[in-house]
């Protein structure tokens, strides 16, 4: 899951929201020193992540991808979904779906002092440029993979995958709407993971 969902989908606090996106940035962190709501975040996205990597909607979407990228599968993945979480955000939230994206960006400037100081950079990105708004559109999500491209340090074949998705866009919706209403019924009761790693 993408940093739009890991919220969407964490327990309904401010701590454990920002916690949520935390749990990308975990390296070297001293998991003692964070307040309860964001180290149950931080547990939470690790538990979400691990349904997610096992479901068999997820595994089918990966398998539509061309063996050359298929590699990367569960990257574009994860940001396609926050793209699909906007766009059926009725059918999953009563939220006001821009009220919930405000509300995210301003508990994330509240807690900077807590965060690493990557993810410091890049939630002050996230906020600037309105990344889960961006999301909206699909030729940002194309954008967005392909920036991921650029920051890999090796060759690669990933850049482009907008392609792919493109020409599967209404099987991998289809898988999704298949998936999405379960991992959210589990988020609503996951177990608290006890990886630190």
């Amino acid at each position: 899951m993408n940093h739009l969902a890991h919220t969407f989908l964490a327990p309904d606090t401010a701590g454990a929201r920002v916690g949520s996106i935390l749990g990308d940035f975990t390296r070297g962190l001293d998991w003692s020193e964070l307040p309860g709501p964001v180290l149950e975040g931080v547990r939470h996205h690790l538990a979400v992540d691990a349904f997610t990597d096992q479901h068999p909607q997820v595994l089918a979407s990966k398998t539509l991808f061309s063996r050359q990228r298929r590699r990367f599968a569960g990257v574009a993945l994860d940001i396609l979904y926050d793209h699909f979480l906007l766009r059926h955000w009725a059918q999953f939230s009563d939220w006001d779906r821009d009220r919930f994206i405000q509300t995210v960006y301003k508990e994330l400037q509240t807690h900077r002092r807590l965060m690493p100081e990557n993810m410091a950079t890049v939630t002050h990105y996230m906020i600037q440029q309105d990344w889960f708004g961006s999301y909206q559109d699909l030729d940002n999500i194309g954008y967005a993979l392909d920036r991921v491209a650029g920051r890999i340090r090796f060759a690669n074949r990933f850049a482009g995958i907008i392609d792919e998705i493109r020409a599967h866009e209404s099987e991998l919706e289809a898988h999704f709407l298949a998936f999405f209403p379960e991992l959210q019924a589990f988020a609503r009761q996951a177990p608290q993971s006890d990886d630190q790693a």
